[in-house]
């Protein structure tokens, strides 16, 4: 195993996430079986002082795991010079079984940390803690993937010997690989360009509807869950080898490093905000005739919608300049 103070952060806090998930968990089940608003009793009051450190400290632990993808990440990007053959993140992921999964979990979470907090800022804007069940629900429904997130990390990081030989990114991410992810790298990017136009301009379309009209969330969520994904593709397919100028060098983990100016962060930044601000407008809209969030529910939709949009012009304007200032020509 390898010892690097980012290793030991990422291991601390993750084990700290779990230690958390479990109790707020626990209290979660509490919840669902004694939660009586219209109660006085002794347990209702000692629930209610106590639901509120619980979501407090649930939202300090989503709003670390948010930070804890892209610090896994640039982790592993520093660590690619102790491994022969590594590139960049890349090839530190693929050292052993456990990289690319622990990768995907992150991100998962990532999107249903967000999704929570979401649900959790809804619900601390009514005076009765109308979501409380509803949230406390999707607790549980997340927290078996951040002990798994966990699990997965730990393994990853123990399984780190310098002198194991990986994969570079060329390898992996080309179309002699034969891999899944290979040949998502490898579709057409004619069509890749267009489907990402078209997506965009569809979730944009929809997110200004919600805002001029006040209607259309559900579809807007639908669009922007399926724009995170053609997004996510069309960096992998396209965008990347606009950025190197090298048809052959689909790598989504060199465009974070310095020599393109980090451009890979404000990239997933902008993906990943508008997929969960434009799916938190749908998760929100059965919430919004609840009577203590009446009044409050559509303006955080709004909010939500108008951070989804800033988010997906950000995308868009990157995608067009990268592909206008790239002096890779394809045929």
């Amino acid at each position: 195993m390898i010892f690097h103070p980012l290793l030991l952060a990422l291991t601390v806090a993750s084990g700290l996430s779990s230690f958390l998930v479990l109790y707020a968990s626990s209290f979660a089940v509490q919840i669902l079986r004694r939660w009586d608003p219209g109660s006085g009793s002794e347990l209702q009051l000692r629930l209610e002082r106590k639901t509120y450190l619980i979501s407090t400290l649930l939202a300090f632990l989503f709003t670390a795991e948010l930070l804890s993808l892209f610090l896994f990440i640039y982790t592993a990007d520093t660590l690619h010079p102790l491994f022969v053959g590594a590139m960049c993140a890349a090839g530190t992921l693929h050292v052993n079984a456990w990289g690319y999964p622990t990768l995907l979990l992150k991100t998962a979470n990532f999107i249903l940390a967000g999704l929570w907090l979401i649900l959790n800022a809804a619900d601390i804007r009514g005076y009765d803690y109308p979501l409380i069940r509803k949230k406390y629900a999707f607790l549980l429904a997340i927290a078996p993937l951040i002990l798994a997130e966990t699990v997965f990390q730990t393994l990853y990081f123990l399984g780190l010997r310098p002198d194991i030989t990986t994969s570079c990114c060329s390898t992996l991410f080309g179309a002699a690989a034969g891999s899944r992810i290979a040949d998502l790298a490898s579709l057409p990017v004619q069509p890749m360009k267009v489907a990402t136009g078209l997506s965009l301009a569809l979730t944009l379309a929809a997110g200004l509807h919600v805002l001029w009209r006040k209607r259309g969330a559900v579809l807007f969520a639908v669009l922007s869950g399926v724009n995170l994904v053609v997004s996510l593709l069309a960096v992998l397919s396209f965008l990347s080898i606009y950025i190197y100028e090298l048809p052959s060098h689909h790598c989504p983990f060199c465009i974070l490093q310095r020599a393109y100016a980090f451009i890979g962060y404000p990239i997933y930044v902008a993906v990943l905000g508008a997929g969960i601000c434009g799916l938190g407008v749908g998760l929100l809209n059965p919430v919004r005739r609840v009577e203590s969030l009446a009044a409050v529910v559509p303006a955080f939709q709004r909010k939500l919608a108008v951070a989804a949009v800033v988010f997906l012009l950000v995308f868009a304007a990157i995608v067009v300049y990268e592909l206008a200032v790239s002096n890779l020509i394809l045929p």
